[in-house]
């Protein structure tokens, strides 16, 4: 068998949260999470041959992969359950950057995961959400939610409402250490902090702003009023930078982006950006080697 049809024999079926059908099932997978999606990874933060520039990579909202499935919507920035693209793998650390919408009422069953950092940020509606832990509880726009899956969890995510769907980003990233005891945490965000400038909301330190994860991750969120130039300089300069753009356009060295864009960029110590009216803005900064 080729690399290319391993790679692609590897990703179909994999098991997540974007399954076709709607199943409470708990049988442990096969093969873990971890495992599974680090199959195919480790080689490729830099492609995307679609639109590259030096040292960046940029994924254009319409290019990202979609499964609909009637009470799931979901648009794929990086290859995830039947989506599959070779040069779409991850951005570093950064393996799953789902766009998802779930109708009212409906969710994703009891399903399990290990060794991954799980992150949740609703952008409208209420998710309601259960785990393995004991945890019950629901999230809703202006929270966000990180659970840390170690040595094996399970866990389910409904719309709590039976007339409004429930609108999220769902964002995995690879652990820094494998085997850690299974976690959950989720805050409301200061919104007043993210206006007209970005606002840590994740970190690796547990006294630092905003949630925290087992990796030298660090998210930080905007909403802006007007046009504006602001500049985001790296943590560590050796990780890179991945800019979602939720709302609005923005213009990111030089590069201008649209609603649902994504842009990477790597070997550099900072960033700057000119944002628009009425933009909001998602900022990764995520270790490069996995």
């Amino acid at each position: 068998m080729n690399r290319k049809s391993f790679l692609k024999n590897s990703i179909l079926g994999l098991a997540g949260v974007a399954a076709a059908k709607n199943t409470n099932a708990n049988t442990p997978s096969e093969k873990s999470t971890y495992d599974k999606l680090m199959d195919r990874v480790g080689f490729n933060h830099l492609p995307n041959k679609e639109e590259t520039t030096m040292k960046s990579v940029i994924h254009r909202a319409n290019t990202r992969g979609n499964a609909n499935h009637g009470w799931l919507n979901s648009n794929h920035t990086f290859s995830f359950a039947n989506y599959y693209n070779p040069e779409r793998m991850n951005f570093g650390v950064l393996r799953v950057l789902n766009d998802d919408i779930v109708a009212p009422g409906r969710g994703f069953g009891k399903h399990p995961h290990d060794n991954m950092e799980i992150i949740s940020i609703p952008l409208s509606g209420d998710l309601q959400h259960q785990d393995s832990m004991g945890n019950t509880t629901v999230i809703k726009q202006g929270d966000i939610q990180v659970m840390s899956a170690g040595t094996g969890v399970q866990h389910s995510e409904y719309n709590k409402n039976k007339d409004q769907e429930v609108k999220f980003l769902q964002i995995w990233l690879f652990p820094d250490k494998k085997g850690v005891s299974p976690r959950y945490d989720q805050i409301t965000l200061d919104t007043d902090c993210m206006q007209d400038e970005f606002a840590q909301i994740l970190s690796p330190n547990q006294d630092d702003a905003g949630v925290w994860i087992h990796q030298e991750a660090y998210f930080h969120m905007g909403e802006f009023t007007s046009e504006k130039k602001v500049n985001y300089t790296l943590k560590n300069p050796e990780n890179g930078l991945y800019v979602f753009v939720l709302e609005g356009d923005l213009t990111a060295n030089e590069t201008k982006l649209s609603k649902r864009d994504g842009y990477g960029v790597w070997d550099t110590k900072s960033v700057d950006f000119t944002t628009s009216k009425d933009s909001k803005i998602l900022l990764m900064e995520v270790p490069m080697n996995v």
